[in-house]
């Protein structure tokens, strides 16, 4: 069961609070970013916001000021005087902004994956339609698994977090059909990241799995027990270990 620092509703058209609501299985656009420290810095905040009011374009959600109405509300329901290590949740349909926080466990290092056969809703867009996926995560201890959700024989993503594929020093990633997050570019732009289709049946062929997003960072993929297939090395994790702690040193406190 989540259990929430903060969550809070507001009426889209005039920002005034109604009854908290998750909006989950709703028409409509979420992100989830890491908020953390005392005073507070959000890793790659003007990132997160950036991408979330394009997918709300493309998804028929505006409203004149609305960047500076999910601001404002951010700053409302923040706190200089606060210690965090939580998930900051921004969700919004056509009438309603809902904001929430939840704590941030740490990924441990013998993490499995299960494989689900599952495909998110238009899997480009971090849209609300997560019902089925959270079906499964309320399920499991987090902090030491995920679903991969499998397609066509084909594995594209977790319930939380983008994939990364090892072979002899190589990285992939699934060529199309998943949602490209912002930890997923920030990689990008630091390393070779080749697009091909991941079958199910290859997956012995590499050596390391890792999950890489907000609320996992960077996790290393001990096991998949469905299939037998087990981590080889830790070579990458390594080295993209370095690079997420070198982006969260540099991250800036969050203006007020």
């Amino acid at each position: 069961m989540v259990i929430y620092l903060l969550k809070k509703s507001y009426r889209l058209k005039d920002l005034k609070e109604i009854n908290f609501k998750d909006l989950w299985g709703d028409h409509g656009i979420f992100t989830t970013m890491w908020i953390f420290g005392k005073p507070p810095k959000i890793l790659f905040f003007k990132d997160h916001i950036k991408n979330l009011m394009k997918s709300l374009k493309s998804y028929g959600i505006s409203k004149q000021n609305l960047k500076n109405d999910i601001l404002k509300l951010i700053r409302k329901n923040l706190s200089k005087e606060k210690n965090y290590n939580h998930l900051l949740r921004v969700a919004l349909n056509k009438s309603t902004i809902s904001i929430s926080l939840r704590k941030r466990f740490k990924p441990k290092l013998d993490f499995s994956l299960r494989l689900v056969n599952l495909k998110r809703e238009k899997p480009k867009y971090k849209n609300l339609k997560y019902k089925k996926i959270l079906s499964y995560l309320s399920k499991m201890d987090n902090s030491k698994s995920d679903i991969g959700l499998i397609n066509k024989k084909k594995i594209f993503e977790t319930g939380t977090s983008n994939l990364l594929f090892v072979n002899k020093k190589n990285i992939f990633s699934p060529s199309k059909n998943f949602y490209e997050g912002i930890t997923y570019k920030f990689f990008r732009s630091k390393k070779k990241i080749k697009k091909k289709e991941i079958f199910v049946k290859n997956l012995g062929d590499y050596e390391e799995i890792l999950l890489i997003g907000s609320g996992k960072g960077v996790t290393s993929v001990k096991n998949i027990k469905q299939i037998g297939w087990k981590r080889k090395k830790l070579n990458q994790y390594k080295i993209f270990s370095k690079y997420y702690n070198l982006a969260i040193n540099r991250s800036t406190l969050y203006k007020f």
